[in-house]
């Protein structure tokens, strides 16, 4: 987990380009936007994770002396372009939008502004990080709200694709509101909580099921959670783990977080029955979770089924996000800056609507219902607009136009939610320690409304153009038929 140096974590055509605008002499100053088309999920919102790492990535940007013998052993590259390399460090801006904020589609979550060969080289470790930290922290949320408050202890290390993945997602998952991970290298690195109880073969290695549980709850009766499913729930494991419980307590050894775990079967009904055998056998305190390749929906079933659970541990399905096995994030070109030092808007056009970008040196800006806190709107913005909420501000629907609505004067607040990161290549922003980021993405979530919160068909929210930004692509739009 030290600093890596990731330079070479590239597509070759990046590098191929880069030697192209080298040997053309072309390196003016460019815009990029990071973005994404579609919520994941089906959902209402997203929420962007990874800027730490992307961070990291950039400082450590340096190509080694056998970086640059493999490139030469490609037979593809000059000695005058790997010479550039060799002495290759960033000296652009970015701008990003924090970790744990709520997202939406089509505004930059990220923003390079470089020379071209800087720009370029560092589009596919970007898109590598944003894109598979965002994907984990929107569906950790989802599970989260699905929990109702339940705590989500996030455990799909085993099932994640690669040590990265299982290591970040984590970091990610808790980010989104996990209370922990079972992920110890990555409680390790950003002092987060670890948890975890014992497996099935904890219990077969034992003589019989009470031995194995009373031998677990002496060593740790501060986090006794016994796994009952191991033979027979209800006529074997719930009595055994009361019987232990009961031993404990005569022994006058005060058990801490204590209960147990369901890992098979009807959850919802084991559960009940759980619960009503601990409850009256004293223990109305005991900790009743649950695993078993939950996501979401089926947390929510089960909690409208009456499940006696209170603690959910989410392994697969979340770090996965098997429903949903990708983000989706792109990096296109916006801008060029001209010789006169003003950026010049470029478009990328699709008979594929989405596919149109939104050209120019962009920002984003939220808007919010000022009684309420909740979301209103988001607005791409060039940068340097400026919109004052003692105005009247009216806004309409980019692809819809007929779609408006207005913003009354006094009503809402806003805020401009890209911030700098870099500038000149150094970098300007501290990240927060993980504890605070997952902090901030509670409060980001509390100003969603509900029914953009909702797993299935939820609202979403407007993300509209400024007047200055629709007339720029509406008017390169028309123009591009005369290409």
């Amino acid at each position: 987990m030290e600093i890596r140096n990731l330079t070479m974590l590239t597509d070759l055509y990046e590098l191929t380009m880069m030697q192209g605008y080298f040997k053309s002499g072309k390196n003016e100053t460019v815009v990029f936007d990071v973005f994404y088309r579609a919520n994941p999920n089906e959902g209402g919102y997203a929420i962007t994770c990874g800027l730490e790492q992307v961070i990291d990535y950039i400082k450590n940007l340096k190509f080694s002396y056998e970086d640059l013998d493999y490139l030469r052993s490609l037979h593809m590259f000059d000695e005058d372009f790997l010479a550039y390399l060799g002495s290759f460090h960033f000296t652009g801006d970015i701008y990003a939008i924090p970790e744990g904020t709520v997202v939406f589609p089509m505004e930059p979550l990220v923003k390079v502004v470089a020379p071209i060969m800087e720009a370029q080289l560092l589009e596919t470790a970007i898109l590598n990080i944003i894109n598979h930290q965002s994907l984990i922290a929107t569906k950790a949320s989802r599970v989260c709200y699905a929990a109702k408050g339940d705590g989500i202890m996030e455990f799909g290390l085993r099932r994640a694709q690669g040590p990265d993945a299982g290591i970040y997602g984590a970091r990610a998952a808790v980010i989104a509101g996990c209370v922990g991970t079972s992920c110890v290298l990555t409680g390790e690195k950003w002092n987060l909580p670890v948890s975890g109880t014992h497996a099935h073969s904890w219990v077969m290695s034992f003589g019989d099921e009470y031995e194995a549980f009373k031998t677990y709850a002496e060593l740790y009766p501060d986090a006794c959670i016994l796994l009952v499913d191991t033979y027979d729930t209800l006529r074997s494991g719930v009595p055994n783990a009361i019987r232990v419980f009961d031993e404990m307590k005569a022994q006058g050894k005060k058990l801490g977080k204590y209960g147990i775990r369901l890992d098979s079967g009807d959850l919802a009904y084991l559960s009940k029955k759980a619960r009503k055998m601990l409850d009256e056998a004293g223990y109305p305190d005991a900790i009743i979770s649950a695993s078993s390749d939950l996501d979401e929906y089926l947390i929510e079933s089960l909690k409208q089924q009456g499940a006696a659970i209170t603690s959910w541990g989410v392994g697969t399905n979340l770090i996965t996000s098997k429903d949903c096995p990708s983000f989706g994030g792109v990096y296109k070109l916006a801008a060029i800056m001209g010789e006169d030092g003003t950026f010049i808007p470029k478009i990328k056009v699709s008979e594929n609507t989405v596919k149109i970008t939104n050209p120019g040196n962009k920002t984003v800006f939220r808007f919010y219902d000022k009684e309420s806190g909740k979301i209103k709107a988001d607005l791409i913005a060039l940068a340097g607009e400026q919109f004052d909420p003692e105005k009247n501000l009216q806004i309409f629907d980019p692809l819809e136009t007929w779609k408006k609505t207005t913003l009354e004067a006094g009503t809402y607040e806003v805020r401009e939610i890209l911030m700098p990161i870099f500038e000149n290549g150094i970098c300007v922003y501290e990240s927060p320690e993980v504890s605070e980021i997952k902090a901030y993405c509670s409060r980001e979530l509390n100003t969603l409304w509900d029914e953009t919160r909702r797993l299935v068909n939820p609202h979403h929210v407007y993300v509209d153009l400024s007047d200055q930004l629709y007339e720029i692509k509406s008017n390169l739009l028309n123009n591009s038929k005369k290409i």
